[in-house]
């Protein structure tokens, strides 16, 4: 082993400066493309939702159930994606999403009434969670621990370019069409369209997961050693290659193949490390922000705005979630994940109690709230800094986190269910949000408010700093941790 600069220990992980970074780069990238159909499909029902509720003459109840049916594949996707990627690999399950996110896009597109529809929205959750768990795990197998951050953070830049092009598709074909509930081509309404269109990105998905190497930390557990060694070589040379193998053996040893029970400590209970993952992706959900990418279009439609301007203020949100992920991408590395996570739920909380406060106080007309004045401009710049907020912190970092936190060994089952914990929560604020509005939305952002508040205590208290550590020293720590939990 040698040491860098500042004394730190290196290995031959340690590549970003050499003529393979580009390579890493790429295939990062590739990876990072599930999380472009993960977004995509999250929110292509903003713009439809309208036109699916009037179409199939269903309830605000039952309008919940079919937005939600993702989120319960999703959580379904992301329990099975971890353990199934430790059995038959990160690549088969990469391709194995894009044709659920393929079977997706023809079933809700052509869905002939809204029990379909629900049930190929469940197809496509399925996707999405496979897709959550499959892109942070393998983008950290196979990054440097000193760039892992950026690289991580590929998937949150994919996932929120997946909601801007899904959104901007929406009200392109709505434009075209004249309306989201109109025919737009063969036959078929604008709305039907918004979901068939998913199939291009999932063919080039599925195309290009055919181009990148299996995970060497994979490799290595199912004692394909050679390959292993070939795919290292190829990311990082031949620099301190046999070290960095034996450091992937020494922590992936043991008697027995990895399973859920890997989970448990002996003395009965999950690992804390496995609660802190959990608790983070539950707190991810919390803070309310698929409320904004999924029902904003209804949202600010009921406050006054028109079709079209809903449209448009949706899709510049989106574009404000993408520059600032770039804005965490660049400091992640630099000033490390528990600051940013702090910084973003200070804002997040103070963003979101003003629209408490905004939503709370209007005067309600024919049972919506009336932001007459300077209120709906506050409450429209509330929302827009609250995503800022979310979207230099709580949405790429948590995602690094679940992709890294982990130890080798529990890596995909820990992983797979801190996600499914993510979906359940995702689920729980979707479905819940349209009977919490319609009671008061002052309400309903005021809990958003208070788990932004409990969230900052959470990682203030519980979180622990990875940048610059290496994937194998994941985990050494854990009988201090599980002291601290």
């Amino acid at each position: 082993m040698t040491h860098g600069p500042a004394g730190e220990p290196t290995t031959g992980l340690d590549y970003e400066d050499t003529e393979h970074s580009g390579r890493v780069v790429r295939i990062a990238s590739v990876a990072a493309l599930g999380g472009l159909l993960f977004g995509y499909d999250s929110a292509v029902i903003n713009g439809a939702v309208s036109a699916v509720e009037d179409y199939f003459e269903i309830s605000k109840t039952v309008t919940g159930v079919a937005v939600a049916a993702a989120l319960i594949g999703a959580a379904l996707g992301a329990v099975v994606a971890g353990r199934l990627a430790d059995k038959i690999g990160r690549l088969s399950v990469m391709k194995l999403a894009a044709v659920l996110f393929l079977i997706s896009a023809f079933g809700t597109g052509l869905a002939p009434n809204v029990e379909i529809f629900t049930l190929f929205r469940v197809v496509g959750g399925i996707g999405v969670g496979v897709a959550s768990v499959i892109a942070p795990a393998y983008i950290a197998e196979t990054s440097p621990p000193r760039i892992r951050g950026r690289l991580g953070s590929l998937q949150q830049l994919a996932i929120v370019s997946g909601i801007f092009i899904s959104l901007a598709i929406d009200a392109l074909l709505a434009h075209l069409a004249g309306g989201s509930r109109e025919v737009l081509w063969l036959g078929m309404e604008a709305w039907r369209w918004m979901f068939l269109v998913m199939a291009v990105p999932a063919v080039v998905y599925g195309a290009l997961a055919f181009t990148i190497p299996e995970s060497p930390r994979y490799l290595v557990a199912t004692y394909r050693i050679p390959e292993a060694r070939r795919v290292l070589t190829k990311l990082l040379g031949e620099k301190n290659l046999e070290i960095t193998i034996t450091r992937i053996k020494e922590s992936l040893q043991s008697e027995k193949p990895p399973s859920w029970r890997d989970l448990r400590k002996p003395t009965g209970g999950l690992y804390g490390i496995v609660w802190v993952g959990v608790l983070l992706s539950v707190f991810q959900q919390f803070v309310g922000i698929n409320v904004i990418f999924y029902y904003s279009n209804v949202l600010w439609e009921a406050v006054g705005f028109g079709e079209s301007q809903a449209f448009l203020i949706t899709v510049i949100t989106s574009v404000t979630n993408i520059v600032t992920t770039l804005i965490a991408i660049a400091l992640i590395d630099k000033v490390g994940r528990k600051p940013l996570l702090l910084v973003g739920s200070a804002g997040m909380a103070i963003t979101l109690g003003t629209m408490a406060v905004i939503f709370g106080t209007a005067p309600v007309v024919d049972g919506q709230p009336d932001l007459t004045g300077a209120a709906g401009p506050i409450a429209l710049v509330a929302a827009n800094l609250f995503v800022v907020s979310f979207g230099m912190s709580w949405g790429p970092v948590v995602w690094v986190l679940l992709g890294e936190m982990f130890p080798n060994r529990i890596r995909g089952a820990a992983l797979g269910l801190a996600a499914a914990a993510q979906w359940v929560a995702n689920c729980a604020i979707t479905a819940s949000f349209p009977a919490l509005g319609d009671f008061s939305l002052g309400i309903a952002y005021g809990f958003y408010a208070l788990c932004a508040v409990l969230s900052f205590l959470f990682v203030w208290r519980w979180v622990q700093e990875t940048k610059g550590k290496h994937l194998e020293d994941m985990g050494s720590d854990t009988p201090q941790q599980e002291r601290a939990v």
